[in-house]
């Protein structure tokens, strides 16, 4: 069966956002990453930055989270999980697209026509791209990295019971060493 989706999983920084573009630029369809986070905040009701923040983070941090009584009824985060889980199987059966992060390789681990991409990157290259891109802030770039990465964890953990690990195996990884992304590709019809 041919592959008709792809999903890019990435570390902060690696450029796999970036590399999701160029290869749904290539193949002539779409790329779902910040327009993901706009359809979840237009069915949910809820700013972009929050669901934005909640797509990224351990609902609440780990103690919150660890305390939190679901039985009043599902969080905010429980919400968007589900819907964020329902809008990526839509796309997939919808059309051949990019889906860019949002934990879309394991939402659609169970289709045979999903290639699964993780794209990730040395701390040096990593720490000189995220200066390049989003400016110089307080805290060095590998701190931020460091911070990112902890909290994306957590996040994998708390929603999939799975570390970034277990991803990176069952995925086409790709080691970015060049400091530029431009990629040249070959694509069969």
């Amino acid at each position: 069966m041919e592959k008709r989706i792809i999903t890019i999983s990435r570390e902060f920084g690696s450029g796999g956002r970036t590399i999701g573009k160029l290869v749904a630029e290539h193949l002539g369809i779409r790329c779902y990453d910040a327009e993901l986070i706009q359809k979840l905040a237009a069915e949910s009701g809820f700013d972009e930055n929050y669901v934005k923040e909640a797509g990224e983070y351990t609902p609440g941090g780990f103690l919150a989270s660890a305390f939190t009584d679901r039985s009043f009824g599902p969080t905010n985060e429980d919400l968007l999980w589900k819907l964020q889980y329902r809008i990526i199987r839509e796309l997939a059966e919808k059309e051949p697209c990019v889906i860019v992060g949002r934990c879309a390789d394991f939402i659609l681990q169970d289709r045979t026509d999903c290639l699964k991409v993780f794209v990730h990157a040395d701390m040096k290259f990593r720490a000189d791209r995220i200066v390049r891109v989003y400016g110089e802030r307080e805290k060095s770039p590998e701190a931020r990295l460091k911070e990112k990465d902890k909290r994306r964890a957590a996040y994998l953990r708390f929603w999939l019971g799975i570390c970034r690990t277990s991803l990176a195996v069952s995925a086409l990884r790709i080691m970015r060493y060049c400091p530029s992304i431009s990629c040249k590709f070959r694509h069969r019809p």
